[in-house]
């Protein structure tokens, strides 16, 4: 094993994968600023100046100042002595866009300032700073580039500050475990349905509720409203008529027979190459929840019978984000 493989086993040995993160003495680590060096380079300007003309308040200045340095030091690494913090579970997002991280920090003692949080690596104009009241909470959100698609691990976190005086940088990593849902960036302007997808959306709707009106029964694909049916489900555009003729509201059925309903096939986007592919099924999956359409999905090795829920929704884009 490599000396840089040790390094690395060691690294993730003593900062561990979790959601949350207590920062002590183990993974707490502290350094001089860039104005920390210069002060001690000033204080050893001024100690060999006051040592070869031996001036008594030259050695009280020097002195007083070396306090001052070491009194900072030990404030600064108690900023960060003791704070916790958790993040909450990161929502997916699509390809290009940014990650937001919610984070909290829970304080149990005195209160800390100029607490600051930041992607490890990113600059410094980078940081979320925050206050965190003794005994109280304080929140903080970060963002971070998604660029590739599938189920991603979050990046390692720096907690940091310079609190009081600059003069010492302390700060700690932390490394999250939970990860996030990438999915395929949609295509924009969204293209045309497939033609069996054209077809089925804009006749079936119109077509069932004619036959409700005329004979005042249900039609597979659309129903009566039923206690615990989703809002999204109803027809609003006919909500008015149904109040006025005192009949029910009506819903889309996302049980109606598979061959009625839409379906999107890996196929469809042919001969497209694979992200292209994948970028427009998820721009008519979009679509198609947009219109409360039930929609299926056939990729290889995976299919959705249509539907029209949110669950239903998320599986299709995780099984899009996870082809190889």
């Amino acid at each position: 094993m490599t000396v840089k493989r040790r390094w690395r086993a060691w690294w993730n040995a003593r900062h561990p994968r979790a959601d949350t993160h207590t920062m002590g003495q183990r993974n707490l680590y502290i350094l001089p600023s860039r104005a920390g060096l210069a002060f001690c380079l000033t204080l050893a300007v001024l100690l060999i100046g006051t040592i070869n003309d031996q001036l008594s308040l030259g050695y009280a200045l020097t002195f007083l100042l070396a306090g001052a340095g070491l009194a900072s030091m030990h404030l600064t690494h108690g900023n960060l002595r003791g704070l916790s913090l958790d993040l909450k579970p990161p929502q997916p997002v699509f390809a290009g866009d940014e990650i937001h991280l919610a984070l909290r920090l829970h304080n149990p003692g005195r209160a800390r300032y100029g607490v600051g949080v930041q992607v490890a690596g990113t600059p410094i104009d980078a940081v979320a700073w925050t206050d965190v009241p003794a005994g109280g909470h304080a929140l903080l959100e970060l963002r971070c580039a998604a660029e590739l698609r599938g189920l991603r691990g979050l990046p390692d976190l720096q907690i940091v500050t310079r609190f009081p005086l600059g003069l010492f940088r302390a700060w700690s990593i932390w490394r999250p475990a939970a990860r996030v849902w990438v999915y395929p960036r949609p295509e924009l302007p969204t293209p045309p349905m497939p033609e069996q997808a054209a077809h089925d959306e804009g006749r079936r709707p119109a077509q069932a509720l004619r036959l409700m009106r005329s004979a005042g029964l249900e039609f597979d694909g659309v129903r009566a409203y039923r206690r615990g049916d989703s809002a999204r489900q109803v027809l609003w555009k006919k909500a008015a008529l149904s109040f006025e003729a005192g009949t029910p509201l009506w819903v889309r059925d996302a049980q109606a027979p598979a061959a009625q309903q839409l379906w999107l096939d890996w196929r469809d986007a042919a001969p497209l190459a694979t992200e292209a592919r994948l970028s427009r099924l998820t721009a008519w999956l979009l679509a198609a929840e947009r219109a409360q359409s039930p929609v299926g999905l056939r990729l290889s090795g995976f299919e959705a019978a249509p539907a029209l829920d949110e669950a239903h929704l998320q599986a299709c884009l995780q099984a899009l984000a996870g082809v190889a």
